[in-house]
């Protein structure tokens, strides 16, 4: 099934949902109505049925950040007050309603990074759970190439992937990384040739797409929680999680396929 919008594209491909940004005029930088549109497209894979996402652009491009045009545009007509509250605006919604949302997503979440990730749209892909690149690919913090501050999450997981000084000179060198560096910085776990990236990107979220979606869920949680927690709250977490894991089908299930020396087939329940 395919549904589409102007600026976000929809598809489901069984347990997978696949979300395509879809300004390629722009190399899909960000306006307000198309991250309003991927907040939708992201609380919509929210349903119990998807079990992972996979977020992609068109066009040869991953997402060139904010429109800095609609920046220029602001400042024209409405002075700096005006731009300010503009990009605070903007700001709130990428955070709450696209950064947010993909970290609260109980399932695996995808970046299929297929040309130029800049700006806001490196931010987009490192707020995934996985990152895979086309050799195609380029990362470009770009925000102090305007003099900006970073956003969309990206000062904190940048430093937490790459380390906090390595993050900084990503920030102030204002140059590309290509795809094989961003491989050699853990900034993706795998590089495809841009002739085949698709079918890698689909067989990957795929393949995750049929795995114990609930384990996953709860470990991303783990992850995440784990920043704000001393090791023996961290220890009683995981206590918690695995001991509600032992009622979920999929568990029950892989121990029995263990035990019977089978492949696992899990549900996602």
């Amino acid at each position: 099934m395919t549904s589409s919008s102007s600026r976000v594209l929809v598809e489901r491909s069984g347990s997978l949902t696949v979300i395509r940004l879809n300004r390629p005029e722009a190399r899909n930088a960000l306006s307000p109505d198309m991250i309003a549109e991927l907040g939708q497209a992201l609380a919509a894979a929210g349903a119990r049925d998807v079990r992972a996402v996979l977020l992609t652009g068109t066009d040869g491009a991953f997402c060139a950040g904010a429109d800095v045009r609609d920046f220029t545009a602001q400042l024209d007509e409405a002075g700096p007050e005006g731009l300010s509250e503009h990009l605070r605006s903007l700001a709130d919604a990428l955070h709450n309603d696209v950064v947010m949302a993909i970290r609260k997503l109980d399932k695996p979440v995808v970046a299929a990074v297929n040309g130029v990730a800049a700006g806001a749209g490196f931010s987009l892909a490192l707020a995934c759970d996985l990152r895979i690149a086309s050799s195609d690919a380029r990362f470009l913090l770009a925000y102090a190439n305007i003099g900006c501050t970073a956003d969309g999450g990206s000062t904190y997981m940048l430093p937490r992937i790459v380390g906090q000084g390595r993050a900084m000179d990503i920030y102030l060198a204002r140059q590309p990384i290509g795809a094989q560096y961003a491989l050699e910085l853990g900034l993706v776990s795998q590089v495809f040739e841009a002739s085949h990236f698709e079918r890698h990107a689909m067989e990957t979220a795929d393949r995750l797409a049929q795995g114990p979606t609930q384990a996953y869920g709860r470990v991303k949680a783990l992850f995440d929680g784990s920043w704000d927690s001393d090791l023996a709250t961290q220890l009683d977490a995981e206590t918690d999680a695995i001991a509600n894991i032992g009622l979920t089908g999929d568990f029950q299930e892989g121990i029995r396929a263990f035990a019977q020396k089978r492949q696992a087939w899990f549900q996602g329940r």
